[in-house]
């Protein structure tokens, strides 16, 4: 396959990977306070996702693509909002496991991810163009 071809395919791979990660924080960031409908009934459980090598084998490339989306098992946080339709008979409301400066930074390196993954298409593409102009010139 064609280098700058093959660089198009990864890239591209890699945006639409980090396109399911930005998703998958966001949902996290929206449910952050999401507690459960009855009394001691678990809140919201963080959403993660996991990236696994692919191999493409039209092209014979190795793309990165998401192995697993799974759930974060670590415990809920604690609250005391006894007015809370989802308190227990103390008065404590499980919250959920997220953690908005985690999700915060997991959103900025996705995002920078994925802003890379776009500037090597852009520039495969600069490419491809110059090497048109030169076949035609």
């Amino acid at each position: 396959m064609d280098p700058l071809a093959a660089s198009l395919k990864i890239a591209g791979s890699g945006m639409e990977a980090q396109a399911t990660r930005l998703r998958v924080v966001s949902e996290n960031i929206a449910n952050v306070r999401t507690t459960g409908d009855t009394p001691g009934a678990d809140p919201y459980r963080r959403k993660t996702i996991t990236f696994g090598a692919e191999l493409d084998r039209a092209s014979d490339l190795t793309t990165v693509g998401v192995k697993k989306l799974g759930v974060d098992k670590s415990d809920f946080t604690k609250e005391y909002d006894p007015g809370n339709p989802a308190a227990d008979k103390n008065g404590i409301v499980k919250m959920p496991n997220v953690n908005m400066l985690v999700e915060m930074a997991d959103m900025r390196e996705a995002n920078r991810s994925y802003e890379a993954n776009l500037q090597s298409i852009k520039q495969a593409r600069d490419l491809i163009s110059q090497t048109i102009d030169l076949l035609k010139g």
